[in-house]
């Protein structure tokens, strides 16, 4: 049957049919289930492994808080079309509930079983209260009274003191009570929310010498709730989470200033419709019962945890280097690292930068330079997420105040960055740059950097790019490419980029550099259906190519032809793919895999065999209907042969050969970890470490 298929006619196949597609949101799933793994893989040192049990946490947050919330969104308002993969919201609620359901038993048996009895082997000790001693019980005492109850608010329900609002995602409690209170009333049910300025977990004096122990916030105030109501019994205390709705919904045709707008709307995230209640494993049925009625959710949304609710927040730096990876210490390239002069550095030739293996200082110190040469005049950069208290935004604000032209655009609907991001333009505003929030209706995602030096009678321009964001911390935990220019044809092609930002015009002819709404996708169609071409005309046919996501129908298409006309397809996707390969007749030349590792993979990398004339890019985009159509995004070709080579072998070819962290996505949906030999491992990220870092 699958020779027979093989041999069909492309127009016998219908590439719109749902079963050659896998539903976005339960690949989403997919790849944190594969995150969630990373907490049982031994290659992972201890609290490492607890680390990936904390992101999983985190990331299945945002999954209901975004996700969730818009799937029910779409019900609410009537809006139940399916997508490419043919499944209705509802449908792919209900599976999302089955594989959620599991996962988070899972993620707590892992922690219960597995993680928390490796550390008490290695003296590192989460104690419950009826493993306290009695030294250890009365700290936990003084440490309530001191630290917990004069933050506490416990809040009786009566007609008086209705239902709280409740935070999205804080920790609360719902107590059970007996009796009646000093002004006669006979409360049985109150709320105690805990404060965020609380830590989760404490560390707590240990009665062995060697050990750190520690207690969850939770346990402290279980075993004190009775303080709170003197006089009355405690029945029950029992923690719950509620998780909302996080979407921002903003109008930008309609209003005057969005950074106003956006502040205003940051409020409703705290409160909005609730996506899922996380609950003790132990409350009991009615309580239950009562807080889903509160919250207004059925039984799918309701999730019974064995610990604490909030994972998200465990403390992961308890100081046992031993149980950690060894620090990173990222190289710079020796160009760069003898150069007193960036700009004398880069006329010799551009700068590809794989970070985190090679540091992202190079690009700060390109930025510091230029704020404080007198010959530069003027400084323009994309930002989208920068972190608090970035030195990037401060060296922006100092050229501005040192009177250079500084302008930047500023995405201020970055999600979950969105109140930083207004922070950050504020702070440029005061310091009087330029600042623009980018198109409306397009988020500006783009990395770019562009320097304007006056050299001799002349004005020459420099120019960072990259796949990731302007962030000294996710810098050095997240893979990326960056590239260092002076390359006068990409150089114009970034300058007419920002005059197409921030002024009025047509659409402006670029030379080199693609850009998405407007050349990308369709430039990146014409690679495609030329290794068809090439194909079928006996010349080499190949393409590579690494991203977070793999969404966009017609990209998923071109490649579905590609296979069937016999170019090898070789997808290094992390996170979603839609596509699905090994399908006979269909895509039996794709390969996709996933690689799951120490850093984040994040650089956006596409080869194309080109007939034997390989061409090469790094990119802001992924291959999503949203980069490709609704954002600002930069496409930048490496142009160096060295550069190029170098990219294509560090950036691609080194993560085909790793057999050990990456997982093969199989024609059904799911994904199989790579198995092979002890002693025969090879790791991608390890090899890079190697490489190109210091140690």
């Amino acid at each position: 049957m699958a020779a027979q298929e093989q041999t069909l006619p492309v127009s016998d196949i219908d590439l719109n049919d749902p079963e050659y597609y896998i539903n976005r949101e339960l690949s989403i799933l997919a790849f944190n289930l594969r995150v969630l793994e990373q907490s049982l893989d031994e290659v992972h040192p201890l609290l490492e492994r607890l680390g990936f049990l904390r992101i999983f946490a985190s990331n299945l947050d945002e999954f209901f808080e975004i996700r969730v919330a818009g799937l029910k969104r779409q019900l609410s308002l009537g809006r139940a079309s399916p997508g490419p993969d043919g499944m209705l919201p509802h449908e792919v609620l209900s599976r999302i509930s089955d594989v959620c359901h599991d996962a988070v038993d899972r993620q707590y048996r892992i922690l219960n079983d597995v993680l928390l009895p490796a550390m008490a082997q290695e003296n590192i000790r989460f104690l419950k209260r009826d493993q306290w001693s009695e030294k250890q019980a009365a700290w936990v005492k003084k440490y309530f009274r001191e630290q917990v109850y004069p933050v506490l608010t416990p809040i009786g329900l009566d007609p008086a003191h209705p239902f709280p609002r409740v935070v999205n995602k804080s920790l609360n409690f719902i107590v059970s009570l007996e009796g009646k209170d000093a002004f006669g009333r006979a409360l049985n049910l109150a709320i105690v929310p805990a404060p965020r300025s609380l830590p989760r977990m404490i560390a707590m004096p240990s009665d062995e010498g060697g050990t750190d122990d520690y207690v969850f916030l939770s346990s402290v105030i279980h075993e004190h709730a009775g303080e709170l109501f003197p006089g009355m019994t405690v029945q029950g205390c029992y923690q719950f989470r509620v998780t909302r709705n996080a979407d921002l919904s903003i109008d930008e045709v309609d209003v005057d200033d969005l950074a106003i707008a956006l502040k205003d709307e940051l409020l409703s995230r705290r409160y909005g419709d609730a996506v899922r209640l996380e609950v003790a494993e132990n409350c009991p049925r009615h309580l239950v019962d009562f807080l889903l009625k509160k919250f207004g959710l059925t039984e799918e949304f309701l999730y019974r945890v064995n610990g604490p609710v909030n994972l998200a927040r465990l403390i992961t730096d308890i100081d046992r280097p031993r149980l950690r990876y060894k620090p990173l210490i990222p190289s710079i390239p020796d160009r760069l690292a003898r150069a007193e002069n960036y700009f004398e550095a880069l006329a010799e030739g551009d700068v590809l930068l794989n970070h985190p293996f090679e540091s992202f200082t190079p690009v700060v110190e390109f930025l510091r330079q230029a704020a404080r040469d007198p010959n530069v005049l003027a400084i323009k950069q994309t930002l989208y997420r920068t972190g608090n208290n970035s030195e990037m935004v401060s060296l922006l604000a100092e050229a501005a105040r040192k009177g250079k032209e500084v302008t930047a655009v500023i995405e201020l609907r970055a999600r979950f960055d969105e109140e930083s991001n207004i922070e950050v333009a504020a702070k440029l505003h005061e310091a009087g740059a330029v600042v623009v929030y980018g198109i409306v209706g397009y988020k500006t995602h783009a990395k770019m950097l562009l320097v304007v030096r006056r050299e001799g009678r002349r004005l020459k321009r420099y120019v960072h790019m990259g796949t990731g964001n302007y962030h000294a911390v996710t810098a050095r935990i997240y893979t990326d490419v960056s590239l260092l220019t002076a390359e006068p044809d990409l150089c114009e092609d970034v300058h007419k980029l920002f005059q197409q930002l921030t002024g009025m015009g047509k659409l402006a002819k670029l030379k080199k550099l693609l850009h998405a709404p407007f050349t990308l996708h369709a430039r990146l169609m014409e690679h495609i259906e030329n290794e068809i071409a090439n194909s079928k005309a006996g010349k080499p046919a190949h393409i590579i190519a690494r991203m977070n996501s793999l969404t966009e129908k017609q990209l998923i298409q071109a490649l579905y032809r590609a296979s069937r006309a016999g170019v090898t397809v070789d997808l290094i996707v992390r996170g979603i793919c839609s596509l699905r390969p090994g399908i006979p007749g269909v895509s039996e030349n794709i390969r996709v895999r996933s690689v799951i590792g120490r850093f984040l993979e994040h650089s956006r990398v596409f080869w194309f065999a080109n007939g034997g004339e390989e061409v090469i890019y790094c990119s802001s985009a992924d291959w999503m209907d949203r980069n490709m159509f609704f954002r600002v995004e930069t496409c930048f070709p490496i142009t160096d042969p060295v550069l190029a080579k170098r990219a294509k072998q560090d950036s691609l070819l080194v993560y085909l050969t790793d057999n050990r962290q990456s997982w093969m996505l199989q024609p059904d949906g799911s994904y199989r970890q790579q198995a092979v030999d002890s002693g025969k491992e090879k790791i991608a990220q390890q090899q890079l470490l190697e490489k190109l870092s210091q140690g």
